[in-house]
């Protein structure tokens, strides 16, 4: 069932929080995302086999699977875009990725040449008109992947964050926006520490949203931040945290 992020009656931004398995403990929840403006349609981080099925369901409510413009992949892990071939085979739509990652991309296909419908985004990032709007690839490198994207919709003023921002909760709760950031930190930290890189792109990363209008930021996994002062609170919580390489130590580099 999809949640309605946002809907202005032309523009409207759609999460899917329930397509892996509550009882599937074996593997990580993850949200996909739907955004439709008019008659055309981008799908955000499609995941991979095991929410091909519910999610090409769960949005034929909303917009023909066949229409898609685009799938967007923020990175390249298989939760992220394993599932590629199926949207590819099923419709005609074009793949945003990281100029890094286009020439793996087909790893995940049957071998077939689709160059012709991957389009790398430059490191800088980049525009990509949907219909009467511009959705903006923003540079997101390190956090985790090195080529790295998240997506600003400046209609809906959501940022789809990819993996920054995650957190780790049961399948039930991630449907839900963040109302305790105190208490959510825990389910936040783990996660950061170990996946981010380091403060310094994090600071790189707070210094840059702060300048961006965002009303939501809306993560892969888990809960979403709604409302500007929930989203100030984790650019302020991201800007000062120790992660990655800054916690790593000479004894963690040993031969076992």
């Amino acid at each position: 069932m999809a949640v309605e992020l946002f809907n202005n009656g032309r523009h409207v931004c759609l999460a899917f929080y329930d397509l892996v398995d509550e009882a599937s403990d074996h593997a990580v929840q993850c949200n996909q995302f739907l955004v439709v403006d008019g008659e055309h349609g981008a799908l955000l981080e499609p995941g991979g086999n095991m929410t091909y099925n519910g999610l090409l369901m769960s949005m034929a409510r909303y917009f023909y699977s066949r229409d898609l413009e685009y799938i967007f992949a923020s990175h390249q892990d298989p939760d992220i875009i394993a599932s590629a071939n199926k949207w590819m085979v099923t419709t005609n739509c074009r793949v945003l990725i990281s100029k890094l990652w286009t020439r793996f991309l087909p790893h995940f296909t049957t071998g077939r040449n689709y160059t012709d419908r991957i389009i790398g985004i430059p490191d800088e990032g980049m525009a990509v008109p949907l219909g009467s709007c511009k959705l903006k690839m923003v540079p997101a490198h390190f956090l985790h992947s090195e080529g790295n994207f998240q997506v600003y919709d400046p209609i809906s003023k959501i940022l789809f964050s990819g993996d920054l921002g995650v957190s780790l909760l049961a399948h039930a709760d991630a449907s839900k926006p963040v109302t305790d950031f105190d208490s959510h930190i825990d389910y936040m930290i783990g996660f950061h520490r170990r996946y981010m890189i380091s403060n310094k792109i994090c600071r790189f990363w707070a210094n840059m949203a702060r300048q961006m209008d965002i009303e939501q930021i809306v993560p892969q996994h888990g809960a979403r931040f709604v409302g500007k002062a929930m989203v100030n609170r984790f650019i302020d919580w991201i800007e000062d945290l120790q992660c990655g390489v800054d916690l790593m130590t000479q004894d963690q580099y040993r031969a076992p």
